[in-house]
């Protein structure tokens, strides 16, 4: 039985669900050990709406992680996104600080730092400062300036920020769940380090997670994040269209689009009768299962409109050979991958595990797990690094040690 220290616990805190994936490193790869999921009734958006129904919903997720892994959960690495996060290109500029010019992990550490320091918000926390490239003395492009030579070390960094207040209320919520938080992560990060591959990342490859309330796309090109951004449209929009479409309840309008629902009309045959009292018995309607697609492709469309729209901002669109990875519960429509295809003119499949994974993989390759797998994923990289630091300079210098797990963990994160 796995002890509490070796599983590391990843929580995904949706608009429509709460996700738990339990974990542990084996020689082989990642044991997946428990996963729980509960409703989630008090977040929108990625921000909290009402403590009480988000803590209960951790506390239910939870619930359920414990009895199938059978570990007592304590701390975990919990996911942030929405549209409160945002992302900025920064620089920083430093001299190195040896006489003899070797370039060191303190001056990396520094020079990341030195790129923090951007004009902000004064209600904003940055949750992840990710190197881009390093320059030594001009020369640009350096993926590892550790052990170089030079007097000047530059860095172009992504910044992530994220509301002060929304990250205060998640964290909040958590600890009265009964967690300390290990770390906090955007969710898109944590997600593409379990679905994209380091090929992917270094040709070109956009991630898109249809949420309920939104939709989160990240490019990467050359190993590097390119761009990210949330939509504010997920899939719990096309359940509303179905409501209204079909003069149905919202929880009718739900099971209908899980059990007809597609993506692509043509494929279905005008023939074909959706009898709403099989799912309501004070429902008396019955509607074609074509009409209940066009709806949903409508909506589906719209959301691939947005992401061609980001595409061209950033010079991408039709121009990533890797193509689209979608994942989160929008992904499980059927059509959706034809549908992507076809409004973006890049290849697109449904994300799945990069990295050997056992144990309840069956659970874990559903996409509404992604993320919670790969929150776990990034806790258990975070674990590693901190015991290899640890061994590396000995319990006698616990300031060194802290600076080589800052660098080493964002080099073991971000770049390929």
């Amino acid at each position: 039985m796995p002890s509490k220290r070796s599983a590391i616990v990843g929580i995904d805190i949706g608009s429509s669900k709460v996700a738990v994936c339990v974990g542990t490193r084996t020689e082989i790869g990642v044991d997946i050990i428990g996963l729980g999921q509960s409703p989630s009734f008090g977040i929108r958006k990625g921000m909290v709406v009402d403590i009480e129904e988000t803590v209960s919903s951790i506390g239910a997720a939870l619930e359920e992680a414990e009895r199938m892994s059978g570990v007592a959960l304590t701390d975990a690495y919990v996911g942030l996104n929405g549209t409160h996060v945002s992302s900025v290109l920064s620089k920083g500029v430093i001299a190195v600080s040896r006489a003899d010019g070797d370039i060191t992990a303190q001056d990396v550490d520094r020079v990341i730092e030195a790129a923090r320091a951007i004009p902000a918000h004064p209600n904003r926390e940055i949750i992840h400062v990710i190197p881009k490239s390093f320059t030594i003395d001009g020369q640009e492009g350096i993926r590892d300036p550790i052990g170089m030579s030079g007097t000047r070390l530059e860095v172009e960094a992504h910044v992530i920020s994220g509301s002060i207040n929304a990250i205060k209320n998640i964290t909040t919520c958590v600890t009265r769940a009964g967690l300390h938080i290990n770390g906090l992560v955007y969710t898109p990060l944590a997600t593409a380090n379990l679905l994209l591959t380091k090929r992917q990342k270094e040709i070109g490859v956009a991630l898109i997670d249809i949420g309920a309330n939104s939709t989160s796309l990240t490019i990467f090109e050359e190993g590097d994040i390119l761009h990210t951004v949330f939509l504010p449209v997920g899939s719990a929009h096309i359940t509303n269209d179905l409501a209204i479409g079909l003069k149905t309840t919202i929880d009718t309008a739900e099971l209908v689009k899980i059990k007809y629902g597609s993506a692509m009309p043509e494929r279905i045959s005008e023939k074909t009768i959706i009898d709403l009292a099989k799912f309501d018995k004070n429902d008396d309607q019955v509607t074609e299962a074509r009409f209940v697609a066009e709806i949903i492709e409508a909506r589906l469309s719209e959301i691939f409109l947005m992401v061609r729209d980001e595409l061209q901002k950033v010079e991408k669109e039709g121009m990533l050979p890797a193509g689209i990875v979608l994942t989160g519960s929008g992904a499980k429509l059927d059509g959706v991958v034809e549908l992507c295809k076809e409004s973006l003119k890049l290849p697109a499949q449904i994300g799945q595990p990069a990295v050997d994974l056992s144990g309840m993989i069956d659970k874990a390759d559903d996409p509404v797990y992604a993320t919670a797998v790969g929150l776990m994923m990034w806790g258990l990289d975070d674990a590693g690094v901190q015991a290899q630091s640890f061994h590396a300079v000995g319990k006698g210098n616990a300031a060194l040690s802290g600076v080589i797990d800052k660098v080493t963990g964002m080099f073991k994160h971000f770049l390929p």
